[in-house]
């Protein structure tokens, strides 16, 4: 053989083709610069006979085409010594590796095709030391790798060759057993092999021939040629390529055939699993094929196609739904899932269902809120449609659009964070549920109602969990995939009525992560468990009493208190919003029915007593109803309708309101109470956002020998309102002196007297403390013999020194007292806030009200001529 040059032509192969010593290859020639070495060494050989050397390197990546002939560009040496962990070369746009293999060219020959393919024997190893040229084709100076001999007294040397052979006589062992089930169509127990690897039992069989008559020095050319057949990486085999030591090659050898000897004893594992549930597979597939001949023959020919369009379509769905990151993960993994099951798993409508829930949650999903310069004042004008009055909980609202109005300058007007959270508490009847609409359509949103009257399980708003049967998202999910959008106005209904603790959980504290601002970012629905952001949205409750209302989910809440209207508010709601309604309702046009103003409030006095106005209408909806019946009964006659009009009156007045809704059903008390002594109007808070008079009676009569004072009562009274009464006589007998009923501070004002206190009507349960100064005015007016004006009310809780102290549902009583008639009512000092701040304007200018410090106060506003007792007047500085 000739001597290793030191400079030699450079074939470059292209990846991943590594040509190793003593392997023989065939390659097609397609580079031009190949073509050009090839072309040269078949004419170096006609001129003078000699072996034909060449150096082949592996290009690491061919950025240049295969048609594209070397660049100048970059001429200078490429050959990077400080680099040498790389092992590559650059030079222009080639990178080849820094070890190559000296070559023979074997057999030089045209293919069927007509290209040039050149065979090529590895002889040995070398290292490019520099780029001499690379026109028309690559040289370098390279140093070649000797092979020192073995040494066969070495143990470990001798114990890696032989386990070398070992190893390849399992590979051969493994390739032929492949190499025969592959040739049986019936069998797939055997995973495909590599591209690299022998498959005919020709070639087989030569391999089988080296290994077995390799001797001890030729383990090194035996590894290459073992490593060379292996489906191994690239980069591993230029790494063996550049080992020098043939002991060290030796190992690498053996390292290498275990690790793809092990990878086919697992493959083969894993495929004679698959092989042993084969059986149930075709029985499965051959069910199915007799459920789809089946279904045919039913003429559901296409149940199968539709079901794989539903998926696609709900696949296209959750891609366009915008889903966070987290949801994200789980539905790309149910989807799967859902995939890989058959319609007719009992899991699979489980998860489908689940999927399309996901779809239909407006994870990002938002409407524009109508901010701009005239933002507040269409807000306001929609407000003043809707409702008439309510000027606290119109202001409240205004404020907060004012805020989101400041907030959005300069920032995205779609993102408004940490609503408020509005609680509008009042009787039935005053508007709640209309005012939340009319937020909704002032601020441009969706809306979405929750009625929580009853809800007695806590799943109910936290959804249930997946593992049960019929598992379905709470009502707040379900809120949200109803308005489409993650910030709607979502009113939450009654929730004073919310379910208590109970064996299901508690549903008022399953609100309060709905309801706290700092926390329902991250709402999680047990069913959907993925948290949801709930801050963009405004929520507005309704309640009729706060009583029932936990203190924390109260204290999430912004309360705005709606109280009763008063007459002339009920007038114009009527006027403007009722009677408009009603006459369409009935299908009367506009104008066929008017009701004067006596009668509508004649209808207010007489027919409803209530502080809303859902009453009312019906009331009004009677009377056009009537209307209609007389309308009617025009056209039964057959009469033009020019006639009509002349025949149908369309003004109903005072008088006729009798005609239509009957005999009145409620009587004005002030005006049949007697201006008697013992007789006081009190004031008393129904419950449900209605006031209401409280009726005291005070009765003497003669006890006999027992001394006298005793105290009876009787109406229905509670523990507290009975010790008001005690609380009362006690302060009565203490200042009968000074009230100028006995001449002697030590006599009784009751001698031989017991008192009897009654509160009408008595089936209806009363208590609270409000009702001490009417009690007390009540036994004076009672022992005075002198009467209280009917037209006079009062309220307010008294000590046991005199003084009087505030009350609550003031706004309620005081409502409740215009309507009876009153024009004078005495409340505590301390409620005098309530009365300016909270009282319609009307109202404040039809009743005088006297505020009280202490009891005397009261007296001396009743009877002038009542004298103070020197001893007790207080300072008013």
């Amino acid at each position: 053989m000739a001597p290793n040059p030191p400079s030699l032509p450079l074939f470059l192969l292209p990846p991943p083709t590594v040509l190793l010593p003593s392997v023989v290859l065939a390659l097609g020639v397609t580079r031009p610069d190949n073509a050009v070495l090839i072309s040269a060494l078949h004419r170096q050989t006609l001129a003078s006979p000699g072996d034909r050397l060449v150096g082949c390197v592996t290009l690491v990546n061919a950025t240049q085409s295969e048609g594209a002939a070397p660049s100048d560009s970059a001429a200078t040496d490429g050959l990077t010594d400080s680099d040498s962990d790389k092992q590559i070369v650059k030079h222009g746009l080639s990178t080849i590796h820094h070890f190559g293999c000296l070559a023979r060219v074997v057999r030089i020959e045209r293919g069927p095709t007509g290209q040039l393919q050149v065979v090529l024997e590895g002889l040995s190893r070398f290292r490019i030391t520099s780029l001499v040229s690379a026109e028309p084709y690559y040289t370098a100076n390279v140093s070649h790798f000797i092979d020192a001999p073995l040494d066969a007294t070495d143990i470990p040397t001798y114990t890696l060759v032989a386990q070398l052979k070992r190893l390849a006589r399992d590979l051969i062992t493994f390739l032929k057993s492949s190499s025969s089930s592959s040739s049986s169509p019936s069998s797939s127990s055997q995973p495909p092999l590599a591209a690299t690897l022998p498959t005919n039992p020709r070639a087989i069989r030569r391999l089988e021939s080296v290994v077995n008559h390799s001797s001890f020095q030729d383990s090194g050319k035996l590894a290459d040629l073992l490593v060379f057949t292996l489906d191994v990486p690239v980069e591993q085999k230029i790494a063996l390529l550049a080992i020098e030591p043939t002991k060290e090659r030796l190992a690498k050898a053996v390292e290498l055939l275990s690790q793809q000897i092990n990878m086919f004893k697992i493959s083969q594992s894993i495929n004679t699993s698959v092989d042993t549930n084969l059986n149930k597979k075709q029985r499965d597939f051959l069910l199915r094929q007799q459920l789809k001949a089946i279904r045919q023959e039913l003429g559901d020919k296409d149940a199968e196609a539709n079901e794989d369009e539903d998926i696609e379509e709900l696949t296209k769905k959750l891609e366009s739904a915008n889903l966070p990151a987290e949801a994200e993960k789980v539905v790309t993994r149910e989807l799967k899932r859902l995939k890989r099951m058959q319609p007719t798993q009992a899991e699979y409508q489980v998860c489908r269902t689940y999927l399309e829930t996901l779809s239909e949650v407006p994870w990002s999903t938002a409407t524009d809120d109508k901010i701009d310069g005239a933002m507040i004042r269409a807000a306001k004008e929609q407000l003043d449609h809707d409702h008439y009055g309510l000027d606290q909980v119109k202001r409240r609202l205004i404020e907060y659009l004012a805020v989101i109005r400041l907030k959005s300058r300069g920032q995205d007007k779609s993102v408004i964070e940490k609503a408020p959270i509005l609680l509008l508490v009042g009787p039935p009847g005053v508007g709640k549920t209309s005012l939340a609409k009319s937020v909704a359509t002032a601020l441009g949103r969706k809306f979405a109602r929750i009625s929580l009257g009853g809800v007695r399980d806590e799943a109910e708003i936290r959804g249930h969990r997946r593992t049960y049967v019929g598992a379905m998202p709470g009502l707040i999910v379900q809120a949200y995939r109803k308005a489409g959008v993650i910030n709607p106005v979502i009113l939450l209904d009654e929730i004073d009525k919310l379910g208590e603790n109970s064996v299901h959980g508690d549903p008022s504290a399953a609100m309060l992560e709905v309801l706290d601002p700092e926390q329902n970012n991250s709402f999680v629905d047990h069913y959907i468990n993925i948290p949801i952001d709930l801050s963009k949205t405004l929520f507005i409750a309704t309640a009729n009493s706060l009583e029932t209302i936990s203190a924390p989910l109260l204290d999430r809440m912004e309360t705005i208190e709606l109280s009763g209207y008063t007459y002339l508010e009920k007038k114009h709601i009527a006027q403007q919003y009722l009677i408009p309604k009603q006459i369409v309702a009935n299908g009367l046009e506009p104008g066929q029915v008017t009701i004067t103003d006596d009668a509508l409030l004649k209808i207010a006095t007489c027919y409803t007593r209530e502080a809303g106005v859902r009453h009312l209408e019906r009331e009004i909806a009677s009377v056009c109803r009537g209307k209609a019946v007389e309308f009617a009964s025009l056209y039964e006659d057959e009469i033009e309708h020019d006639d009509i009009k002349g025949k149908y009156e369309a003004v109903v007045t005072e008088p006729e309101i009798e005609k239509y809704l009957g005999m009145e059903k409620f009587e004005n008390e002030i005006a049949n109470r007697e201006n008697r002594p013992g007789v006081v109007t009190g004031l008393a808070y129904m419950g449900s956002g209605n006031g209401g008079l409280l009726f005291i009676e005070a009765s003497k009569y003669y006890s006999g020998s027992s001394g006298g004072g005793g105290l009876q009562l009787t109406g229905n009274l509670g523990a507290v309102i009975k010790e008001s009464a005690m609380l009362s006589l006690t302060w009565v007998r203490a200042h009968g002196f000074e009230l100028q009923l006995v001449d002697s501070r030590t006599e009784n004002p009751l001698a031989g007297f017991d008192v009897h206190m009654h509160a009408p009507a008595g089936a209806i349960p009363k208590d609270g403390p409000s009702a001490g100064v009417a009690m007390t005015v009540a036994l004076v007016s009672l022992l005075t013999m002198k009467a209280v004006p009917a037209d006079l009310a009062m309220t307010g809780e008294m000590t046991l020194r005199g003084q009087v102290l505030p009350v609550g549902g003031i706004k309620e009583k005081v409502l409740a007292a215009h309507r009876a008639g009153i024009r004078k009512i005495l409340l505590p000092a301390r409620n005098r806030k309530d009365v300016e701040h909270e009282m319609p304007a009307n109202v404040k200018e039809e009743i005088v009200f006297v505020y009280l410090f202490s009891i005397w106060d009261a007296l001396a506003e009743i009877w002038p001529e009542t004298v103070r007792p020197v001893a007790i007047v207080e300072s008013r500085l």
